[in-house]
C-alpha cells in the first residue's frame, strides 16, 4: 500500500511540474492579450516595462554589451585562454569564424559612432544606425531577457513533447516539419517572430529539430507580432481594414509555409543534426498508447527530468547571454548596413524594376511605383509601407504593399539579423532567394483578394 502511494505521490508531482509551468509558458509566451489598446503578448509587456525603466541608460548598456562581446571574442579568438576554450557554451558563444567575429567588429563600430553621434552621417542618422540602435536594438534586448530566461517553461517541462506527439499527423503531411514545431509556430505568429527564431535554435541545438526543419520554421514562421502588422496597415492609411489585411497575411503565409519547403533551397537542406549529433525527436507511438496518452507520459517524463529550480535560471540565463552577445552586434551590422544601402543608394530601385512585368500581369495599379517597394521590405518591414504610404495614391495597391511586406516575413533590420545571428544555418544567400520566392508565391494571393475587397 506504502508503494501504490508512493507512486501515487510521484505522479502527482511529475503531472504538477509539467501543468504549472507548462501553463506559464502558454501565458508568458502565446496567449494573446488586450493592454493599452494592443493586442500583445506579457512577455512583450514585460519587455516595454523594462524598457521603459531602463530608458535613460538603455542604449548605453547595449553599446557596452556588444563592445563586450567582440572585445572577448577578439580574445578567444588570438589567445585561446582555457577558461573560454574548456567551457562548451563560453567556447560556443565567443570562439566564432573569421566572417561572425567581423559581423561583430562591424556592428560594434556602429554602436560606438551610433551612440556618440561621430561619423558618417549615412551610419548614424534616424533611419539608419539611430533607428536600429535607439528602436530596434532597445526592444531586441530587453525581449531577449524576458524570453530567454522565461524560455525553459516551454522547453523543458514537457509542454513540446505533449503537443508534438497529438500533432506530428498535422505537421508533417502538410509543413514537413515535426508535430513539436506547432509550439514554435504558435510562438512567432501569435507573439513575435523573434521569440520563435529564439526556440528553434535552441530546440536545433538540443537535436529535436534537423537542419532542414530548423530552418523551415525560421524563415517561414517567424512571422511579426499582431501589433507590428497593425502599425504595417495603420501607415498606408487603412487601419480599419486590419482584419480582412491580418486574415490575407494569415492565408498567404500558410500557402507559402505549404510551398517553400518542397522546393530549393529548402528541399535541399539535409536533414543532419546540430555537431553531427543524432536527432532527439521520436515521434512513434508505442502499442497501447494513443497520441494524446503517449503524449502525456512523454511530456511527465520530461517534466521529472527538470525539476532542480537552479537549472532552470541557469538554462535561462544562458540564453539571454546566447541571444545578447551573439546575436545583437550581427543585427546592429546587419540591420544598419542593409538601411543604408535601402535609403543612400537606388540598389532597391534597380533590383525592383524586373517584377514590374509581373506587377503589370497581375494587373496591380501604379505597378512602377509599386515595384520599388517589393524589393526594399528585405531591409526592413516598415520601408514598403512608409514608400507606398508617400509615392502611392490607389488604395488597393497601399492594401497590395502592405499585406506584401509582412508575409515576406525575411528581413534584414530584425528577422533575417536575428536568423543570422543565431545558430540556426541558414546562409545569407539562402535569405535572398527565399525572400524572392515568398514574394512570388505570396503576391498573386494577396491581388486576388484585393480585387475582392476593391
Amino acid at each position: 500500500m506504502n508503494n501504490t502511494l508512493n507512486k501515487d505521490r510521484s505522479s502527482l508531482k511529475s503531472s504538477l511540474f509539467f501543468i504549472i509551468p507548462s501553463l506559464m509558458g502558454i501565458i508568458l509566451f502565446i496567449f494573446p492579450i488586450k493592454f493599452q489598446g494592443n493586442i500583445t503578448i506579457p512577455v512583450a509587456i514585460l519587455s516595454n516595462l523594462l524598457a521603459n525603466i531602463l530608458q535613460n541608460w538603455l542604449t548605453s548598456i547595449i553599446t557596452l554589451t556588444v563592445c563586450i562581446s567582440t572585445l572577448i571574442s577578439i580574445i578567444a579568438k588570438i589567445f585561446k585562454p582555457n577558461f573560454i576554450v574548456k567551457s562548451e557554451f563560453l567556447n560556443n558563444l565567443f570562439n566564432v569564424g573569421p566572417l561572425w567575429l567581423l559581423a561583430r567588429l562591424i556592428g560594434t563600430i556602429f554602436c560606438v559612432l551610433t551612440l556618440f553621434n561621430l561619423g558618417p552621417k549615412a551610419i548614424i542618422s534616424d533611419i539608419t544606425g539611430s533607428f536600429v540602435l535607439n528602436d530596434l536594438l532597445t526592444i531586441l534586448f530587453t525581449i531577449f531577457f524576458f524570453a530567454g530566461l522565461l524560455l525553459p517553461l516551454l522547453l523543458n517541462f514537457g509542454l513540446l513533447e505533449f503537443f508534438g506527439t497529438m500533432l506530428t499527423k498535422v505537421m508533417r503531411p502538410i509543413f514537413r516539419l515535426p508535430g513539436r514545431s506547432s509550439i514554435d509556430c504558435i510562438t512567432s505568429w501569435l507573439g513575435d517572430g523573434t521569440l520563435g527564431v529564439m526556440l528553434t535554435s535552441k530546440q536545433y541545438e538540443e537535436g529535436f529539430y534537423s537542419k532542414r526543419e530548423a530552418v523551415i520554421i525560421g524563415t517561414t514562421f517567424s512571422a511579426v507580432s499582431i501589433t507590428f502588422s497593425l502599425i504595417v496597415i495603420d501607415t498606408v492609411g487603412l487601419a480599419h481594414l486590419f482584419i480582412p489585411f491580418y486574415l490575407t497575411v494569415s492565408l498567404s503565409g500558410v500557402i507559402a509555409a505549404i510551398i517553400l519547403p518542397r522546393i530549393y533551397p529548402l528541399n535541399k537542406i539535409p536533414d543532419t543534426y546540430y555537431n553531427g549529433q543524432e536527432g532527439n525527436a521520436d515521434e512513434s507511438v508505442p502499442k497501447g498508447y494513443n497520441s494524446l496518452s503517449w503524449g502525456y507520459e512523454k511530456a511527465l517524463e520530461k517534466a521529472s527530468e527538470n525539476s532542480d529550480i537552479k537549472e532552470f535560471f541557469i538554462d535561462g540565463f544562458k540564453n539571454v547571454l546566447d541571444m545578447w552577445f551573439a546575436v545583437l552586434p550581427v543585427v546592429m551590422a546587419m540591420a544598419t548596413s542593409a538601411l543604408i544601402i535601402a535609403e543612400y543608394t537606388s540598389v532597391f530601385q534597380v533590383l525592383g524594376t524586373p517584377f514590374i512585368p509581373y506587377l503589370k500581369l497581375l494587373g496591380i495599379p501604379e505597378a512602377a511605383q509599386a515595384s520599388q517597394t517589393l524589393v526594399v521590405g528585405f531591409a526592413d518591414m516598415l520601408l514598403p509601407s512608409v514608400l507606398a504610404a508617400n509615392t502611392i495614391t490607389s488604395e488597393m495597391t497601399k492594401f497590395i504593399v502592405a499585406c506584401t511586406s509582412v508575409s515576406q516575413l525575411i528581413y534584414m533590420s530584425e528577422v533575417g539579423g536575428v536568423l543570422l545571428g543565431s545558430k540556426i544555418p541558414v546562409s545569407f544567400k539562402q535569405l535572398v532567394i527565399l525572400f524572392i520566392e515568398r514574394t512570388l508565391i505570396t503576391l498573386p494571393i494577396i491581388v486576388i483578394v484585393a480585387n475582392i475587397l476593391f
